[in-house]
């Protein structure tokens, strides 16, 4: 048999040409995590794009939150075509880098044009141009989005290492979003005198940090998984064809991605609810001070960083990855719950001391809400972040059930489903602020707290989550790929590579 190891001996099994277990160093898992970071950075800074667009753009609270479940459509539709092109491509700097780079640079441009040239422009021209070029931005995010997961079986199929993707990256997001949560209100409040979180200045600001960190975490992904980045750990051993009745196939045929989309997509749909908006509406208005979210997020981003990491590394390398995703569900439903009746039968401006400074008040309402927010991203870290390794599960399950190795296929038939039923979320918070009133700005402090407005943020920051919990549960049920599963998928798919193989020496 033909030699099959291009890598140190470090990056695969001892018994590698029997089993086919190839893995990395896990300091290239950590790194190359960092690729869904980056491209969460750039949609935390989207979040705030509904204050640009009433502000600058001069459309009203629907059509603004109506245009962002519109360009989460054209993102979703994007996939498809960017999935396939990812499933045909194996040059000289692999199938997965281009797209990582292609997409970022695009985002980085398109962002920067999107907040510092439409409001340049004559008043009747202003949303048509910024419409289009969010278009070419959500193809960028599509681009680097896509191989966040296609690239996922060829990083590593050991299945104690695989789930270690969630840890790290259940780790960055927490980390990433708590800090920005620290940070981005106070950028806003320096900026109070010309407008806050609507002025030039604060989205400038926020571009160019958005901008430096998604690219240093870019870079740092690239290199990362630059090795495993080639043909030899792409399923089969050997490129596939792939038409678009391979997508229908597979969306029809395997349950795995089907049960994995219906689960993914729900729970995004509820995290993503929790917007920017619904935040700043829960702490500057419902609690009365605009600094008080900066300084509790402070608090609970170490602790909240540390169980996470925690909670998915213990869970998923030891029970597998679909009685880890159960663990998150059920304990996320409790947590979530237990928040929501703290939100509606406490008093939040408790809080605070000071609500000019936002000054902590050691009361049980603050002691509570930390407490149940800590353990919440334990368990929403499991059940939020695991799906992405799942995927490569559902990739090499598409190997076994077939013969083909189709990465791009299943991350696309992922992330189209996912971003159809998440692109509801803002038009989920942009109606109850409608309905509470809100039709020309978001909540801000000072405003009035209306037993409807309460009850409408509640219902954004944990009731969508405990929806979305719900559908894991069930989506679960029917999910084929237990730990035991697995393990005899690897084998055959071992077996698959090593006939390839031979059949090319």
């Amino acid at each position: 048999m033909a030699k099959t190891r291009s890598l140190p001996d470090k990056f695969y099994d001892k018994d590698y040409e029997h089993n086919g277990i190839h893995r990395v160093p896990l300091w290239r898992i950590a790194g190359y995590a960092l690729n869904n970071t980056a491209t969460n950075v750039y949609l935390m800074m989207m979040n705030y794009a509904t204050y640009y667009l009433m502000g600058w753009v001069g459309v009203g609270m629907m059509v603004a939150s109506s245009l962002t479940m519109m360009m989460r459509i054209w993102d979703g539709v994007t996939d498809p075509f960017v999935g396939f092109m990812v499933d045909k491509t194996n040059g000289k700097f692999g199938k997965n880098r281009p797209f990582i780079v292609i997409g970022q640079i695009i985002l980085c441009v398109t962002s920067w044009v999107a907040f510092h040239v439409t409001h340049k422009l004559p008043q009747g021209v202003r949303f048509p141009f910024y419409v289009v070029v969010l278009m070419v931005y959500y193809l960028g995010y599509t681009c680097q989005c896509v191989v966040t997961k296609s690239a996922q079986s060829c990083v590593t199929n050991d299945p104690k290492q695989r789930p270690m993707f969630a840890s790290f990256d259940g780790v960055y997001n927490t980390l990433v979003f708590a800090i920005l949560g620290i940070i981005i209100p106070r950028i806003a409040n320096s900026y109070n005198d010309v407008g806050g979180y609507a002025s030039l200045e604060f989205f400038d600001t926020l571009w160019k940090m958005t901008a430096v960190m998604s690219a240093i975490f870019t870079i740092i992904a690239v290199i990362s998984i630059a090795p495993k980045d080639r043909s030899e750990f792409f399923g089969t051993g050997k490129p596939v064809k792939v038409g678009l009745k391979d997508y229908w196939d597979t969306l029809k045929n395997n349950r795995a991605i089907q049960m994995l989309v219906l689960s993914a997509s729900t729970d995004k749909l509820g995290s993503s609810a929790k917007s920017s908006a619904v935040m700043v509406a829960m702490f500057a208005c419902i609690a009365g001070s605009n600094l008080l979210q900066s300084n509790v997020t402070g608090l609970v981003t170490i602790p909240s960083t540390i169980v996470c990491f925690l909670f998915i590394s213990f869970f998923a390398t030891r029970l597998g990855q679909r009685k880890a995703m159960l663990i998150g569900s059920v304990g996320g439903l409790v947590i979530n719950g237990a928040l929501a009746a703290l939100w509606l039968l406490g008093d939040p401006t408790t809080m605070t001391s000071n609500p000019a400074t936002g000054a902590l008040n050691w009361g049980y309402f603050l002691i509570l809400y930390l407490v149940l927010t800590i353990i919440a991203a334990g368990f929403q870290g499991i059940s939020g972040n695991i799906v992405i390794p799942m995927t490569a599960d559902c990739a090499d399950y598409e190997v076994y059930r077939t013969g083909k190795y189709v990465p791009g296929l299943m991350g696309t038939l992922f992330s189209f489903v996912d971003k159809l039923v998440s692109s509801f979320a803002p038009m989920v918070a942009g109606v109850m602020f409608s309905m509470c009133g809100y039709t020309d700005h978001n909540p801000v402090m000072g405003d009035p707290v209306t037993p409807g407005l309460r009850g409408g943020v509640v219902f954004c920051a944990y009731g969508m989550i405990m929806i979305g919990l719900v559908c894991n549960l069930i989506a679960m049920k029917f999910y084929p790929l237990t730990k035991e599963k697995m393990e005899e998928i690897q084998d055959e798919v071992a077996q698959i590579k090593m006939k390839t193989m031979a059949e090319n020496a």
